[in-house]
């Protein structure tokens, strides 16, 4: 999520550009929650993110992916690892 919604702003992308991105997504969010969003993003621009937002088919890759990651990441921590 994190990596298209900086892809729209290296692109000179606005405010209707990032409301349609995440309206896209199927955010649980309505129009003006997209927009006040968006507005957030334009004024704090996100630092690249490792959780995807994805269906029930696909959580363990994405889930998977960020425990390898920890440790090795600043600010990802492992609070569960299998033994």
């Amino acid at each position: 999520m994190t990596r298209g919604i900086r892809n729209i702003l290296n692109n000179q992308g606005n405010k209707d550009d990032l409301i349609a991105f995440i309206l896209d997504k199927n955010l649980p969010v309505d129009e003006m929650e997209a927009a006040n969003i968006a507005d957030e993003i334009l004024v704090h621009r996100p630092g690249q993110g490792f959780l995807t937002i994805s269906n029930a088919l696909q959580w363990r890759l994405q889930y998977t992916r960020v425990i390898d990651l920890a440790g090795q990441e600043e600010g990802l921590i492992a609070i569960y690892r299998e033994n």
